[in-house]
This record gives structure tokens, C-alpha cells and sequence, in this order.
């Protein structure tokens, strides 16, 4: 695919390929990994917009930044304007320029609470979100799906009410709510709103080899991609689309996790923390199945190093 740089309103991300939000993924070790291998844009886990309000320890756990992230963005999430605008405003995100807002999230909680992809049947709420929060002096960008259900695909009419709005980037993962994560990609519904906004679409949803990103932005004249459970699987495939040399294996990659956390947190609960991360790591790998049997009995990041430098 084609590498450019990406103006986000008065910021550059210095690739289009992007890290998209996964809860209980993207924290800082995972995004400064990315970004060692490519990424011009990382973007948080989603942040709770009342959490921050109300000052959870939790919600700001969220936010830790590595050493090495250049553009990030936190992603909130919440449905009253005035709130998500103070969550912007806060003393927590004083060190962040652009701010993603949740209205993609499909999970029943999210959406049955009225935020997330509940957000795309409320258009005008929507609109209100993003202008109380552009507000807020900061760089502002939404998320999205194609729809909620496969018979009513809504989001071109949506990417130009969140650009009348004031966002300066939409990324639109390409099913819908009823998809979930593995119904089909619309692509021709991401190719419809790259027509109809000035602003850069990012397309995600799918994309877990090199062909896949390519056949992306072929069939949707995207700006860029978002890469989420791809790059969970092979966080490598930032470094094969940027043509970033590296030697890093599979491997290596779970280390470089495990190093990184074990400067912030103890050993025993990065251990722990990793079981979910070597589960993607670790698929299609002979030997996987005994492998994470006995990762899910570790206790130390050595015992993990052990178990992985015996199948990868």
C-alpha cells in the first residue's frame, strides 16, 4: 500500500497506518511497540468520559504514555456533551492534542447504555458531541461502523454530519454493529464517504496480512488503515507495510511487552496480564495449544520467556 503522511487537522501523523483501539490491548506497551514498528498513530483504550470526571484511578490508569509515542489519541467514550467536553478540558488530558470519540463500540453494554454505535442512531446527539468537544481546543476525530444492522448502512450521511461538526478525521471500521467483529466488510460504504468528506477517512476491520491493507485501500480510496485484532496476531505487520527494518521475531515482540510493563508494574501481575497477549501471539504456531496450557499457569515473565523460546 501506499505510505504518505496524514494531516489530522493542525497535526501530522507521519504514516497512515494507524493502531485502532482495543479494550484491554492497546495500553502504553502495546502502542510503543507499534509504533517502533511503523505506526504514524496509535490510539488509547477507551476511556470512560464520566471516569475522568469523577476522577477514577482506573480511567487514568489508561492514560500512561511510553517514552517513544509521537501522535496519540485517547478515545472516550460517553453520550452527554457537556461531560465528554469537561473530560477533554481535564487536568488529565492536558497533555493530549487529539481526543477520538467512541461511536463504533458494538457490545451490549456500551450500546444498551446509549453510547458507542447507539451514537449512529442518534445523528444530531452525535453532532452535539463533537461540537461541544472541538470546543475544547483539541484535535477531534470520531469512530465508527457501517450501520448497526446489515440492511441499513448509515454511515455515509453520519461522516458528514460528524465533518459539519468539526471532526478533523472519522476512521470507519467497515461493519456493522450487527457484524460485530466478524460479519462482512462493507467496503463500498467506505468508499462512499471517502467521495463524500474532505476530510481523511481511515477504513478498518479485517486486516491482518499485507493483501488485506492493500485490498483495503484499493477497494475504499482510504487515506490510510487502522489495523486492531492484525495486529494483536502479528504486531510485526506495521513494520512489513512501513518497510521499517527490523529484526524483531514474534518473539521478541512479547519480550519487548513483558520488558516494558515490568518497569511500571510487578512481575507476577505482568505475567498475568500477558496470557490474553500470548493467546494472539501465539496463533497458528505449532505447539501453541500445550504452550499456552502452561503459560496460563505462570506466575514469573521468565516462565513465559521459557514456554514461547520453545515453539517461536
Amino acid at each position: 500500500m501506499k505510505l504518505k503522511s496524514l494531516d489530522i487537522g493542525r497535526l501530522t501523523a507521519q504514516s497512515n497506518l494507524i493502531l485502532a483501539p482495543m479494550a484491554g490491548y492497546t495500553d502504553f506497551a502495546f502502542r510503543s511497540l507499534c509504533f517502533s514498528l511503523g505506526a504514524g498513530l496509535c490510539v488509547t483504550e477507551m476511556v470512560s468520559a464520566k471516569g475522568l470526571i469523577y476522577k477514577n484511578e482506573n480511567t487514568k490508569d489508561l492514560l500512561t504514555k511510553a517514552k517513544n509515542e509521537k501522535l496519540l489519541a485517547v478515545q472516550l467514550f460517553g453520550r452527554e456533551p457537556d461531560i465528554l467536553r469537561r473530560a477533554c478540558e481535564s487536568e488529565e488530558l492536558s497533555g493530549f492534542e487529539m481526543v477520538d470519540i467512541n461511536m463504533g463500540c458494538p457490545v451490549n453494554k456500551i450500546y444498551s447504555n446509549g453510547e458507542g454505535s447507539k451514537l449512529m442512531e442518534e445523528p444530531e446527539l452525535a453532532e452535539a458531541i463533537v461540537k461541544e468537544c472541538v470546543k475544547s481546543g483539541k484535535v477531534i476525530t470520531v469512530k465508527f461502523r457501517a450501520g448497526i444492522k446489515e440492511d441499513n448502512l448509515l454511515a455515509v450521511d453520519f461522516a458528514k454530519r460528524m465533518e459539519q461538526a468539526g471532526a478533523s478525521l472519522v476512521t470507519v471500521h467497515g461493519r456493522t454493529r450487527e457484524g460485530m467483529y466478524s460479519g462482512p466488510v462493507h467496503y463500498g460504504e467506505i468508499a462512499k464517504i471517502k467521495q463524500s468528506v474532505k476530510i481523511p477517512v481511515i477504513a478498518n476491520g479485517g486486516i491482518f496480512t499485507v493483501e488485506d491493507a492493500e485490498n483495503m485501500m484499493e477497494l475504499t480510496g482510504a487515506d490510510g488503515v487502522g489495523l486492531a485484532r492484525g495486529a494483536l496476531s502479528d504486531p510485526l505487520l506495521f513494520a512489513k507495510l512501513s518497510n521499517t527494518q527490523t529484526n524483531m521475531s514474534i518473539k521478541d515482540c512479547a519480550f519487548y511487552l513483558m520488558d516494558l510493563r515490568t518497569q511500571r508494574e510487578s512481575d507476577i501481575l505482568v505475567a498475568h496480564a500477558m496470557r490474553k497477549f500470548c493467546v494472539q501471539l501465539l496463533k497458528g504456531v505449532r505447539g501453541a495449544r500445550e504452550a499456552k496450557l502452561k503459560i496460563f499457569e505462570a506466575d514469573s515473565t521468565q516462565e513465559i520467556k521459557e514456554i514461547l523460546s520453545s515453539v517461536l
